[in-house]
């Protein structure tokens, strides 16, 4: 097992371009797991899809608990202890306070060149974490695409427009952060129409979706769009 040790963090990533992914382009993206500190998923996870497996360093123990073996390991190393961990996988410390582990792993996920990261553990356990972790990912927005997974949904910061696909009888929220601007949809069974959502005003959640593709599109502004990972019965 080898440690590495970067001081001064400061969480500087380049941007990536393209609002609009392809298909062909998607699936030759790289996709990293990566497995944080929060309630750990029940759902099984199909580790052949991601090309790089990562946690920070208080989740390890719930990552193996959920039988996942992961690759690299980052964070200030106070959660884990070194001793029992295999020679295979890579600790990088990284001892910066003034950045969180969440934030630290989007960091090295971003620049050893994933365009895309799968996050579980976000949710659940203590909320000013998750509250932490959305402000977390709203920062690297633009450089990395973050989806968040939990037991209900899948939920992620808005890229304007979106295009969600296998969606038919499954609940969607638009959740301002704090404001989206003439909100448009198409597919869901109470419809946008340049609608402003903001937060203490007006939010769109538990609605669903009557096709099998939905679109959102907004002029400005920032929003969760959260999608349930499981149809409903809406008749």
């Amino acid at each position: 097992m080898k440690i590495y040790t970067k001081k001064g963090d400061t969480g500087e990533t380049s941007l990536y371009g393209g609002e609009k992914i392809s298909k062909a382009l998607k699936n030759s993206m790289k996709k990293a797991l990566l497995i944080i500190n929060g309630e750990p998923p029940k759902e099984k996870i199909d580790i052949s899809k991601f090309n790089g497996i990562f946690c920070t360093d208080g989740a390890y123990a719930k990552a193996l608990e959920i039988g996942i073996q992961p690759e690299v390991i980052v964070g200030d190393l106070d959660s884990i202890c070194l001793e029992n961990l295999d020679s295979t996988i890579e600790v990088l410390r990284r001892s910066n306070q003034n950045f969180t582990d969440f934030h630290k792993s989007l960091v090295e996920i971003e620049k050893r060149g994933f365009q895309s990261v799968d996050v579980y553990g976000a949710t659940g356990l203590e909320h000013d974490h998750f509250l932490g972790n959305l402000s977390t990912a709203l920062k690297f927005k633009d450089k990395i695409r973050i989806s968040f997974h939990d037991d209900f949904s899948v939920f992620f910061f808005a890229k304007n427009p979106v295009i969600l696909h296998n969606t038919k009888n499954r609940i969607i929220s638009l959740y301002p952060f704090p404001l989206a601007k003439n909100v448009v949809s198409e597919g869901l069974f109470y419809p946008l129409n340049k609608v402003d959502l903001q937060l203490n005003e007006f939010i769109s959640t538990r609605n669903h979706s009557l096709e099998e593709e939905v679109k959102i599109q907004y002029d400005e502004g920032e929003m969760l769009v959260f999608v349930s990972k499981y149809q409903r019965d809406f008749s």
